[in-house]
């Protein structure tokens, strides 16, 4: 059996870096010998999260358009011939059986330069809503692996596998971790918890939301497990404190996240991909307020996927600060909504998506 070598392109964000390394650990475990290179966006966080996963990966000089300053747009055009020669350079080099593309900035020009070279390509589409890049690119790939119904709107129907985004294993069962949890945010095993996440950068309306609850949090008899980001981990510490706020546990960043969603009752968080996966998994009665500067607004088509089956609560960034926490505390106080809320968002989790993906890229290659 001849050597399997695949590329995988993308990243920019947790949502899109995560899904791959995943994908990448899954294609490891079902064929040991395969080579695996990443390819990235030069200045992103992926120049360090894979190499710490254990991949090699090369960055290219590209970035996207930037809609605030348009006179930083005046590059664009040349990073984009040099990454697309650079990305030509990398195939011919490694000579790749597959090219995949999970999405970002990097996952353009590596994904076109693939096709040039009449490599077999496959796109993992985490959103509702597909991206400019993947819907552009979708025409020539062999597979498009999907997490939601209806994306034969955006690319060919006979190519489209539902596999769902690929999750952190750890949170793939949860039992035992309630009570490591509780140890860990030194929580109160007999109070109901609230998890506030906003992304591994935070979510400013959603913290400031939190931050001018406190008050009926602690009225409420209401435990909050809040995860910042690191631009308001200051302000909510602060915060907690001026208010004397006890049944408060801040961090600007939760590695345990398996024990933080074994100890909610109810989560408060933005509406990215990976979020909303690992939210169906864990079964978790949820409050999304998605952001809404994200591309083609997808966190807000995500949000009304879930919403769509009465699995989640929608509250728009715009009414964050009087609806958010508000619509956390009713839920709290109504086992009932949580338990039809769980139960429906539960029926839409994917839980092998890495598998089930890799799977699919290894049928590809090897047909190559």
């Amino acid at each position: 059996m001849s050597k399997l070598r695949v590329i995988i392109s993308g990243g920019g964000t947790g949502g899109h870096i995560f899904p791959a390394i995943a994908i990448a650990n899954a294609l490891k475990k079902l064929r040991s010998d395969v080579e695996i290179l990443f390819v990235g966006a030069l200045g992103k966080m992926e120049m360090e999260k894979v190499p710490a996963a254990g991949y090699e990966i090369i960055g290219l000089n590209i970035a996207g358009i930037n809609r605030s300053n348009m006179v930083k747009n005046l590059a664009f055009p040349f990073k984009l011939i040099g990454s697309l020669l650079k990305s030509l350079k990398i195939i011919r080099n490694f000579q790749p059986n597959v090219v995949v593309g999970v999405g970002g900035f990097a996952s353009g020009p590596v994904m076109y330069a693939a096709n040039s070279a009449r490599i077999p390509t496959v796109i993992q589409e985490q959103n509702s809503y597909a991206g400019i890049t993947n819907k552009l690119l979708g025409n020539k790939a062999s597979k498009v692996c999907v997490a939601y119904d209806g994306m034969e709107k955006f690319f060919p129907k006979n190519v489209i596998i539902r596999t769902g985004n690929p999750v952190r294993q750890d949170i793939l069962n949860l039992e035992g971790k309630r009570q490591e949890g509780i140890k860990t945010f030194n929580l109160d095993p007999n109070k109901k918890t609230l998890l506030v996440i906003g992304g591994s950068l935070g979510a400013r309306s959603i913290n400031l939301a939190v931050k001018s609850h406190i008050e009926a949090f602690k009225a409420a008899d209401i435990q909050v497990v809040w995860q910042t980001g690191k631009l308001f981990i200051e302000e909510a510490k602060k915060a907690v404190v001026d208010a004397n706020a006890t049944n408060f546990f801040v961090s600007d960043f939760i590695y345990t996240m398996d024990q933080a969603y074994a100890v909610a009752d109810v989560v408060l968080s933005r509406a990215g991909a990976s979020s909303i996966s690992e939210l169906c998994i864990v079964g978790k009665p949820s409050v999304l307020v998605p952001f809404p500067f994200a591309a083609e607004d997808h966190q807000t088509k995500n949000a009304q996927a879930l919403v769509d089956h009465d699995a989640a609560i929608l509250v728009p960034d715009s009414k964050a600060g009087e609806l958010a926490c508000n619509e956390a505390l009713r839920l709290l106080n109504d086992s009932a909504e949580r338990e039809k809320l769980s139960s429906n968002i539960l029926k839409l989790a994917l839980p092998n998506a890495d598998e089930v993906i890799a799977r699919e890229i290894l049928k590809i290659a090897t047909k190559a």
